[in-house]
């Protein structure tokens, strides 16, 4: 039977593709509030300023595992009217909402870093399906457009939610409470995000509807018998594989365990969390090997096999999206706390001062979300004169100049600056790499795909969480600002790593 090529996919139009977007303004959403305030929220609750990054540790280790399964699982779903995205995004609404109504008001620091990881997990849920679904219904002359107009929503729903404790405050809610209590208008603002998330994802889910797995099968996107589970790693690699690994993590754990137990200063415990990571792929491997050995071919060694065969266009991309994503997470972890000290000479989280610059810093993160939002006009144009690849290097290039520009800035108003940069940075992170990454992936497994993908994006969070803290205290002597100009570093090289890679 012919089938119609890939091209013939229909081109939609400019409302259909905001109808499509607008849920990912609730992700932004409840992401902004998220990353503004969780490091505040921490300190608040009695956090050193060396413990954050680990605080932040459940959450993207969760996500290594979810990504992954709700990408294999939402390929393989079709409910009907429902769809085969759209049930997830759904899924992750309900639980992320409920999380940012709860989050605010938790009173101790094991109970603030739980609710981290229900929300990071939940907007996972939600946000991974969301990558596939601009795969699955627009043709590869569009893709760059709609993840431009994700763009978009994500930084309107970012500036919004990142403005908002500083407007409630203006308008005359607390933004100072008793030591160990969350302010009120941190507490107001994630109830707002819980309620704009719900509706966002509603809007996108009760307005768009998905093609069917026989109107894919016309495109020519899904072939006959693809569905049907093909293991193509050997056994014999699976085992070796999975021994090296384990073998590999527990003798980095041996090894940091023996030096901390001489060492005058020992290296962070925290670093167990990577080793432990290593050996617990290894344990992954030895998993599938086990089932394979056994008959039983499933999801779980699916996914473990669609790891060893990652088409090369992704391979590179991967690296590019790895030190991009480490400056993120340096931005993100650190930036009030950097800030409070660098200008406002101060690391006391219940100070008035303090309280203001992390005010200021959500200002701050609105404007470059709000430079990202503008931006994402003009990527398309960019990428059609000079090619995907090097839009994404100068985006890189001017994010990371304004990371390392924090360090010369002494007037916080100044820094207005250094967001543009960013927010160009951002823009291009958020849809550049997803767009080339589109073009190479089998239709039938983009969701599988795209959800290994975000492995690049939870692999550097994990190392910034893990050695963030290490790098601040030991290396730069408790100076946070330092830890914002290595970031700035890692987005300038992850940049020219952009060289690799072949436009198609």
């Amino acid at each position: 039977m012919s089938t119609v090529s890939i091209g013939q996919k229909p081109r939609l139009s400019l409302l259909q593709i905001i109808n499509m977007s607008v849920g990912f303004f609730g992700i932004q959403f409840a992401f902004g509030l998220q990353n503004a305030n969780v490091s505040r929220i921490f300190q608040t609750l009695g956090a050193k300023i060396d413990e954050i990054p680990i605080l932040w540790i459940a959450a993207p280790l969760t996500g290594l595992i979810i990504q992954p399964v709700i990408g294999h699982m939402s390929d393989k779903t079709w409910l009907g009217k429902l769809g085969r995205r759209r049930p997830y995004f759904m899924t992750g609404a309900i639980f992320a909402s409920l999380a940012l109504f709860v989050f605010p008001s938790v009173s101790a620091l094991w109970m603030a870093a739980v609710m981290l990881w229900l929300l990071d997990a939940s907007i996972n849920i939600s946000m991974e399906p969301f990558r596939a679904f601009v795969g699955d219904m627009l043709p590869d002359s569009q893709r760059t457009q709609g993840f431009a107009m994700q763009s978009f929503f994500i930084g309107i729903g970012a500036v919004i939610s990142s403005l908002l404790p500083y407007i409630l405050t203006k308008f005359g809610v607390a933004n100072e409470a008793a030591a160990g209590v969350i302010p009120d208008s941190v507490r107001i603002s994630f109830i707002i995000g819980a309620i704009l998330y719900m509706a966002a994802i509603s809007y996108t889910v009760f307005t768009t509807k998905e093609y069917s797995p026989t109107q894919l099968k016309s495109f020519g996107e899904i072939k006959e018998g693809e569905n049907v589970i093909n293991i193509k790693t050997k056994i014999s690699s699976f085992l070796n594989k999975g021994l090296i690994w384990l073998f590999l993590g527990i003798g980095l754990s041996v090894a940091l365990y023996t030096y901390n137990l001489k060492a005058t200063q020992p290296l962070e415990k925290e670093l167990y969390v990577l080793t432990g990571g290593i050996a617990a792929f290894g344990l992954f491997q030895l998993l599938a090997w086990l089932f394979q050995t056994m008959k039983m071919s499933n999801g779980f060694v699916e996914v473990m096999d669609d790891l060893n065969f990652l088409p090369a266009t992704m391979k590179k991309l991967a690296v590019v999206q790895f030190f991009s994503w480490f400056a993120l997470f340096a931005m993100w972890i650190y930036t009030t706390p950097a800030l409070a000290q660098h200008i406002a000479g101060t690391t006391d989280a219940s100070s008035a001062a303090y309280n203001k610059m992390g005010n200021w810093v959500g200002v701050l993160f609105a404007w470059y979300n709000g430079f990202a939002a503008m931006f994402a006009f003009l990527l398309p144009i960019l990428a059609k004169r000079i090619s995907r690849p090097h839009t994404h290097m100068v985006a890189l290039i001017a994010g990371g100049l304004g990371l390392i520009s924090f360090y010369f800035f002494k007037d916080e108003k100044l820094l207005i600056i250094s967001m543009a940069g960013i927010g160009l940075g951002w823009c291009s992170i958020l849809a550049m790499p997803y767009s080339m990454l589109t073009t190479a992936l089998p239709a039938s497994k983009m969701g599988v795909y795209m959800g290994i993908f975000n492995f690049f994006i939870v692999i550097p969070q994990i190392l910034a969480a893990t050695l963030l803290g290490f790098f601040t205290k030991h290396l730069f002597n408790g100076n946070a600002i330092l830890t914002i100009v290595l970031g700035g570093c890692s987005m300038i090289l992850a940049a020219f790593l952009t060289l690799r890679i072949k436009d198609k």
